[in-house]
């Protein structure tokens, strides 16, 4: 435990020093939802009623984004790096085992992303007067559910990457797909049909429709197929993942 403790606060104290992942998982998020909120004005987004209603749509989908941009970067090249320094290596010889360092990076990722979605939050009640949803706990639920499922996906290339240059190309190019076909970047709405057809076949499209969803007070039996695909990215990320860490 204690060893899992120290690692947690040496893997926060790194992340946040880490210019890169610190503005992308915090501040780029919120400087875009402050660039659409200005965009929007009084207008809405198809598919949405007043603005206040197509602001609080962004939260949940730039939730999304922060999420994406965590899962397939920060974790992917980080565990790379220190398979290509020799970190793992060493980290070999001590007690801590292949499970407290992928759970002091979990937990660090997970407090990073929760820190972004609150920032969104608090930015889309203090200037947008966006009202919070009714149910809270189904909303935190359902974010627990696509980071951990998002995260199990990245833990999977870290194992797979050799390099962590390699771990920053890769992630990258799944990464901005998503972005931009899943909703997290861009509205859904705005979208064409054939496009959408596309964007079912990215797992960041069932975090933000699940996230959007759930927003707006819809219950989880209404996402039955983000709930199952998500929960079977999570089952198979987590044992794949196990079975393709390697220390060197």
């Amino acid at each position: 435990m204690r060893s899992m403790v120290k690692m947690t606060w040496m893997e926060a104290k790194l992340f946040l020093r880490e210019p890169a992942s610190a503005f992308f998982s915090l501040i780029f998020p919120l400087m875009m939802l402050l660039i659409f909120g200005t965009i929007y004005g009084s207008q809405s987004v198809p598919g949405t009623g007043s603005t206040e209603e197509a602001i609080g749509a962004l939260i949940p989908s730039f939730t999304g984004m922060i999420i994406g941009m965590i899962g397939l970067m920060p974790i992917t090249i980080t565990m790379a790096t220190y398979r290509e320094n020799g970190i793992l290596r060493r980290l070999r010889t001590t007690p801590v085992g292949p499970l407290v360092v992928m759970m002091a990076q979990l937990v660090v990722v997970f407090a990073m992303t929760t820190l972004g979605m609150a920032l969104l939050v608090a930015a889309g009640r203090l200037i947008y007067h966006v009202s919070f949803p009714e149910n809270v706990f189904s909303v935190l639920g359902g974010f627990v559910l696509g980071s951990l499922s998002f995260f199990a996906i990245g833990f999977i290339l870290a194992g797979l990457m050799p390099t962590a240059r390699a771990a920053q190309i890769v992630g990258m190019v799944l990464l901005y797909p998503m972005l931009i076909l899943s909703g997290a970047g861009w509205p859904r709405e705005l979208m064409p049909p054939a496009v959408l057809k596309l964007s079912a076949y990215l797992p960041l499209t069932y975090v933000v429709n699940l996230l959007r969803g759930l927003w707006f007070g819809e219950s989880w039996a209404q996402h039955t197929t983000d709930v199952l695909v998500l929960l079977g990215l999570l089952v198979g990320g987590v044992l794949i993942s196990i079975r393709t860490f390697r220390w060197e």
